[in-house]
């Protein structure tokens, strides 16, 4: 702005015109205030209101806009709260299933060698009863053998036919009996591992 007031103060100067026409005058400075008051008046009653209730609508705007940011953020935080403590608790759960799931093994694992201790028992419980009673057959068929073939070789050593076959037979079976109540039955072989 000086510098434009001196551009002209030169101006007129090399013009040699008089300042005075520097000057404005009378009329243009009324004419002037007179617009300045009538725009001023119009600002003031039109636009300077619209221009607040544009700026006072912009900063509610805004200010909203930062309430629902706010909350936003505080829904946010309470949701990733929410979360972590649903992660927490899943991984307690988790931590729980695997845990029940370690002790179900283990006593399947306990009931599995229980029953499997309960059936080897009772295998062991039947073979010996199947090797008690083989044994006692097979006893029995031995016993018949040897009174039939202690008949025989009595009757071929003497040299004639014993007469009363069965009453030796029923000697011969006390004697096996008497053989068999002094002779060790644990080991299943009878009389033989005395001699």
């Amino acid at each position: 702005m000086t510098y434009l007031l001196t551009t002209l103060v030169l101006q007129a100067q090399e013009a040699e015109e008089p300042i005075q026409h520097l000057s404005p005058k009378l009329q243009e400075l009324v004419v002037g205030a007179i617009a300045f008051a009538v725009l001023f008046l119009f600002m003031a009653r039109w636009v300077l209101p619209r221009v607040n209730q544009l700026l006072e609508a912009r900063r509610d705007k805004i200010q909203g806009d930062l309430e629902r940011a706010e909350r936003a953020r505080r829904e946010a935080d309470q949701l990733l709260e929410q979360y972590r403590q649903q992660l927490a608790g899943a991984r307690e759960e988790a931590n729980r299933i695997i845990e029940e799931a370690r002790q179900r093994a283990e006593e399947v694992r306990r009931d599995l060698l229980a029953r499997a201790e309960q059936e080897r028992q009772e295998i062991l419980n039947r073979t010996r009863e199947e090797v008690a009673a083989e044994r006692e057959r097979v006893f029995q068929e031995l016993r018949a053998q040897v009174g039939e073939l202690s008949v025989e070789l009595a009757t071929r050593v003497i040299g004639e036919a014993l007469v009363d076959r069965d009453r030796h037979l029923r000697l011969v079976d006390e004697y096996l009996r008497q053989l068999e109540t002094l002779a060790p039955s644990g080991n299943g072989r009878g009389a033989r591992e005395e001699g």
